[in-house]
């Protein structure tokens, strides 16, 4: 069965058929990537605390890895900014080798999860949590990006906002102008360029200026610093058996965000095409490999990137190709131009990300979430809040937990227990009466679980004054062992005050249930359980009429 598994997730004949059908494209699509990518990994590389190098390095071969092995022909995997995000306070606490084993243990658990198949359970993740946790990402990143942009080397904290915090007082104390400007500038060049020429990469003209500009004016600016040309000899000095415990519950949080944002930006790609599916499982498996890959070479954690996937689709590709591509001219890079990446100001990257933010929060979506129901309004805010305050994994669990409670409680509400009419048919106006007085029919609507369960018991032990009740199941559309449990109660509670219990309409997997945990067998062997509502009435009119 392994076997099979590990098959299908491998690259096929598919992927071949679909490189050849538009080879041209498909390049052309990967180097406009990479013109986007390369300031994008160079940032992301110094947010996470390992330097440019890594951003490099993670860029190349993790997006290389992650292209070739990968469930979707559009996606483009690198460093990215939530990443950033959880590895700050990996490397405050563990150092450069703890991260490397960070993202190799994250890579096992990718694949784990790829050959267990969890990767179609994704789709399942509530809107307003994945839009609160997209939210509080961007807001982190932007706070990540204060000290860059502030010309702030030395700023401390334990969270990112109290880093944040923590440049502004120094910048106050002793101000650079400068790399407040260059910062600034490049962001707004970003965000103002986009709007007038979409297709023109003006997070590298922005950047290309502002280094420019440090060279010919006499400014103070923290720059890059130097580079190795050519990625780093492979090595495993990194790896500590002796760490595991320690590092695992980073581990898992690293996998965790890889799993959910590769998936989430795949669905996007899927959305922004024609034809074009995704395999979940698949780019569970690519991007455990990409995580093994990328440690081995000196690189960061990686998954899939939203914005490069993006400017992927629009720029044409069709398949893995284009992200192949986007991984070699990066490596063409690091090969060529090293000393002259190492020029960049620091405060330039941090332009980049600040309007990188910017773009990441859609305001429109956000704005209809919160208009639209109460729930939906706490769990976005939630969940916003805590990834920013706290961190992300404990960001979607609570958030997740939160929507998981209110949906129940949703649904445990759409449950009924509803008096209905009984049809007296062509009995005397006395027969009519008797059964008027002594006969209630109840119809069990929704689900009968552990949520509503209490409900319904409260309604039923509220019938007084007859002789027969009859709970009409026909429409309930869920029994779980609480609610068959409470079922079985309520009916023993009216047996016990006299009153005959009648059960109609009992669908072939809820009598499982029942049957399962004992429940109404005593009715079950007196006859008292119908297949129908008619065949139950009749024989209430007989229980009633004769006592």
């Amino acid at each position: 069965m392994l076997r099979t598994r590990l098959s299908g997730l491998l690259p096929g004949r598919s992927d071949l058929a679909a490189v050849r059908r538009s080879p041209r494209r498909d390049l052309l699509a990967g180097l406009t990537v990479a013109v986007v990518a390369l300031p994008l990994a160079l940032a992301f590389g110094v947010t996470s605390g390992l330097g440019a190098q890594a951003g490099l390095v993670t860029a190349v071969v993790a997006g290389a890895v992650a292209a070739i092995f990968g469930g979707s022909n559009l996606q483009v995997s690198g460093p990215t900014g939530a990443m950033t995000v959880v590895l700050v306070p990996v490397v405050q606490r563990f150092g450069a080798r703890g991260v490397l084993m960070v993202g190799a243990l994250a890579g096992l658990i990718l694949l784990a999860l790829a050959l267990a198949r969890l990767g179609r359970y994704a789709r399942y993740l509530p809107t307003p949590v994945i839009e609160g946790f997209t939210a509080g990402i961007a807001v982190v990143i932007a706070l990540q990006q204060v000290p860059a942009a502030l010309g702030v080397t030395d700023a401390h904290g334990e969270k990112v906002w109290a880093v944040a915090a923590d440049a502004v007082a120094r910048f106050v104390a002793h101000p650079r102008p400068a790399a407040v400007a260059v910062a600034l500038g490049v962001a707004a060049l970003m965000l103002l360029g986009a709007r007038w020429r979409p297709g023109v990469p003006f997070s590298l003209l922005g950047v290309a200026a502002a280094t420019l500009l440090a060279e010919l004016a006499p400014v103070d600016l923290v720059r890059i610093g130097a580079l190795p040309q050519g990625l780093p000899a492979p090595s495993l000095e990194f790896l500590d058996p002796g760490a595991l415990g320690v590092l695992l519950p980073s581990a898992l949080a690293v996998a965790a965000l890889a799993a959910l944002e590769s998936l989430l930006s795949a669905t996007v790609a899927d959305g922004m095409t024609v034809g074009e599916r995704h395999d979940p499982d698949r780019e569970l498996f690519g991007q455990g490999l990409a995580n093994l890959a990328a440690p081995v070479f000196g690189g960061i954690p990686a998954t899939a990137a939203i914005a490069r996937t993006a400017v992927n689709v629009r720029a044409g590709a069709s398949s893995k190709l284009a992200a192949l591509t986007h991984a070699v001219a990066l490596a063409a890079i690091v090969l060529a131009a090293a000393p002259l990446v190492g020029r960049i100001p620091l405060a330039a990257l941090a332009g980049v990300l600040l309007a990188t933010t910017v773009r990441m929060v859609e305001a429109g979506s956000l704005r209809a979430l919160l208009r639209a129901t109460r729930a939906d309004a706490v769990v976005l805010v939630l969940t916003f809040a805590v990834t920013v305050l706290w961190d992300l994994v404990t960001a979607v669990a609570v958030g997740l937990a939160v929507a998981v409670v209110l949906a129940l409680r949703a649904v445990a509400r759409s449950a009924r227990l509803e008096q209905v009419p009984l049809d007296p048919g062509e009995h005397s106006a006395e027969e009519r009466a008797l059964l008027a007085e002594h006969i209630v029919a109840y119809r069990l609507d929704g689900p009968l679980f552990f949520a509503a369960a209490h409900t319904f018991l409260l309604e039923l032990a509220e019938v007084a004054d007859v002789r027969v009740v009859i709970l009409r199941m026909s429409r309930v559309s869920t029994v779980d062992a609480t609610g068959a449990q409470v079922l079985g109660d309520a009916v023993d509670r009216l047996r016990a005050r006299g009153i005959a219990v009648l059960l109609s309409g009992i669908t072939p997997g809820h009598d499982q249930v029942l049957s399962a945990l004992g429940v109404a067998e005593e009715l079950r062997r007196e006859g008292l359980i119908f297949p129908d509502t008619p065949a139950a009435i009749r024989h209430a009119r007989t229980v009633a009429l004769g006592a």
